[in-house]
């Protein structure tokens, strides 16, 4: 949504810059209004894609700490004392 919006917001800068430019300005503008939206674009999945290795690793811990408790308390509880 923030993307979206970050676009919308760039379009009309564009736009409102664009009143006075030669049309090569304002195709040069255009040009690096594009590749800022794209590289925020590109920002907000990185940082999307580091929040879900992240939580992925946590969990994949957390789990290898469950499955160790469980199979101590299963040597712990078994009747081979």
């Amino acid at each position: 949504m923030k993307v979206i919006v970050t676009i919308a917001a760039a379009a009309g800068f564009i736009a409102l810059g664009a009143c006075n430019q030669s049309p090569t300005e304002n195709k040069a503008d255009a040009i690096e209004a594009n590749a800022e939206n794209a590289a925020d674009v590109i920002e907000a999945n990185a940082s999307n894609t580091s929040e879900a290795i992240t939580d992925n690793a946590e969990n994949a811990a957390e789990a290898t700490r469950n499955a160790g408790e469980n199979a101590a308390d299963a040597v712990r509880n078994s009747d081979n004392h």
